[in-house]
């Protein structure tokens, strides 16, 4: 898999950014001929992402950034058929997976448990969250524009509509108010439309992580991990400390 995403943004004042672009490097996914180009702004710092999935890097841009990155992504993660795997009960969940049962900034799953029940509450585990995926992609419509940056998973319950972070903050408050951690997980994946970093669900059943990509547009093998975490609030490709204006973004993956 072939990737470079470009970014051009515009500071009215010096501001601190943290970045989260880089495919992580994994046991399941090995990244080739990468490079990372921010033009005049120099890279201060890196640091490890959530859960040790990838590295964010924190840059002081001036007045603008123009970011360039490139990489080859070997992936060689299966593609498991979560809906037969079951769920694992609460004492028997490792440490790593507890927080993610817990509601976030996006995904206020505590809300949503009545939701959950009358609708999924016959079913279990992988079949469950299964159902909860194949719910959202029947009755959400794909568009741009609808959501912000202050949109919640039950803002785009009632919108019935968004883009991929909002689809993936829906089935992660979903599997959360069902007792089934979840959190989400950034990633190219090459049949996005229209391309750009695309978002999804990851949850933990029985074997471990698995990715759900609730707009039916990403697979699990064919997609290269960048981060992971709570919601989009742990994933974002760039964080401004300070006002920024986009001028230009771009995303290609083959």
């Amino acid at each position: 898999m072939r990737i470079s995403a470009f970014l051009d943004y515009r500071f009215p004042a010096p501001a601190d950014v943290m970045v989260q672009v880089e495919a992580a490097t994994l046991a399941d996914q090995r990244v080739r001929d990468a490079s990372l180009d921010t033009g005049e702004t120099p890279v201060l710092a890196r640091i490890a992402a959530l859960e040790g999935v990838g590295e964010r890097i924190w840059l002081r841009p001036a007045d603008r950034l123009t970011l360039r990155y490139a990489a080859t992504v070997e992936v060689a993660r299966g593609r498991p058929d979560y809906r037969a795997r079951a769920a694992v009960p609460l004492p028997r969940l490792p440490a790593e997976a507890v927080p993610y049962l817990n509601e976030s900034r996006y995904c206020p799953s505590n809300r949503l448990d009545a939701f959950a029940t009358e609708r999924f509450g016959a079913l279990t585990g992988g079949a469950k969250v299964a159902a909860m995926a194949e719910w959202i992609a029947a009755h959400f419509t794909y568009a741009a524009g609808i959501s912000d940056a202050g949109t919640t998973a039950l803002d785009s319950l009632a919108l019935r509509s968004g883009v991929c972070r909002d689809y993936a903050h829906v089935l992660i408050a979903l599997a959360r108010a069902a007792e089934i951690p979840a959190r989400i997980a950034s990633a190219y994946a090459p049949h996005v439309e229209p391309q750009d970093f695309h978002a999804v669900a990851e949850v933990y059943l029985e074997g471990g992580w698995h990715l759900v990509d609730p707009t039916g547009m990403a697979r699990a093998n064919e997609m290269a991990l960048i981060g992971v975490g709570r919601d989009a609030t742990d994933i974002s490709f760039l964080t401004a400390y300070g006002t920024a204006e986009l001028i230009d973004q771009r995303v290609t993956v083959e």
